[in-house]
């Protein structure tokens, strides 16, 4: 049997759920998406009315298995390789050879802290990944590490095990395809796998962005941290909370990717812009605990 039609105040109590879990604001045009995405979780119950749902699931730790099946069937997972390309070549042709003159200027190991905050189905990183490696070359040494987390279960499996269908690797120019990919054979002609040496670096831990302890190393600092097209479905007191924890997660001079439709304006004053959503959080002074007007100042 169908389920009956998502009610306006069935879908209220959804909203503020999916709010209070996730972050995601979603608004009154957003009820038919919500209403069609869960229909599926309602047929593995055999429950007819989304009420029924509402309940099963309301008083769960955010945590729970079912919990963490609605938040999948929600979230919006649209990502490709080689996507806002300018980042990845600001990493590769600014970021790394100023990391590396600091690093013989201090006589200092070189390494490289990378933190891809919402990876959906892991291009983001794969693509950093190659960036890099064409830019130092295959006898580098660097430590270079990798974090890569979304909410989506779903979705960091399918980052984790790195295989994709030809179409979606057509952004990658050949010659980096055939160095940096696997050919499928047989039933598997149509994918390629990305190479082991590029997954080595790379990190996939579930994380929501909203829980108050992110599971991170305390103490860890980042030199860089993505966060594209992730906080568009955050409301503004959401994004100001994130981006005041993302200026902390960062060392000081670290940087900040955001979505070519996102930006700062009203939303943290603690990076300095550096055109194309590309943003640095300056040596001297960061923000402090104690709100937006403290600062002090941290060793690098």
């Amino acid at each position: 049997m169908e389920p009956y039609a998502l009610t306006g105040m069935e879908f209220a109590l959804f909203r503020d759920l999916i709010y209070k879990v996730a972050g995601i604001s979603l608004n009154e045009s957003k009820k038919h998406l919500v209403q069609s995405r869960l229909q599926k979780r309602l047929r593995h119950y055999n429950l007819t009315r989304y009420q029924e749902y509402y309940d099963l699931v309301a008083g769960q730790e955010s945590d729970s298995p079912e919990l963490v099946a609605l938040v999948n069937c929600i979230t919006t997972n649209k990502t490709s390789f080689f996507r806002e390309p300018h980042h990845f070549e600001f990493v590769a042709r600014t970021i790394l050879p100023e990391m590396q003159r600091q690093a013989a200027r201090r006589g200092q190991e070189k390494r490289l802290r990378i933190w891809h905050a919402g990876c959906s189905t892991g291009e983001e990183p794969y693509t950093l990944a190659i960036a890099l490696a064409e830019a130092l070359g295959s006898r580098h040494d660097w430590n270079i590490r990798q974090l890569a987390s979304d909410i989506d279960t779903q979705v960091l499996a399918h980052a984790q095990r790195g295989v994709y269908e030809q179409e979606r690797a057509e952004a990658i120019p050949p010659p980096l395809l055939r160095k940096y990919f696997l050919r499928g054979r047989g039933d598997q002609a149509d994918f390629v796998k990305v190479k082991p040496e590029l997954q080595s670096q790379i990190t996939f831990r579930r994380i929501n962005l909203l829980e108050e302890n992110w599971p991170i190393r305390d103490g860890a600092r980042f030199d860089i941290v993505f966060c594209r097209n992730v906080v568009i479905y955050f409301d503004k007191p959401t994004r100001q909370r994130l981006f005041a924890r993302y200026a902390a997660t960062l060392r000081p001079g670290g940087y900040l990717f955001i979505g070519h439709s996102e930006s700062l304006t009203g939303i943290s004053d603690a990076f300095e812009s550096l055109g194309k959503t590309i943003y640095r959080l300056p040596e001297e002074n960061i923000e402090t605990d104690n709100g937006p007007n403290e600062r002090k100042r941290r060793a690098a």
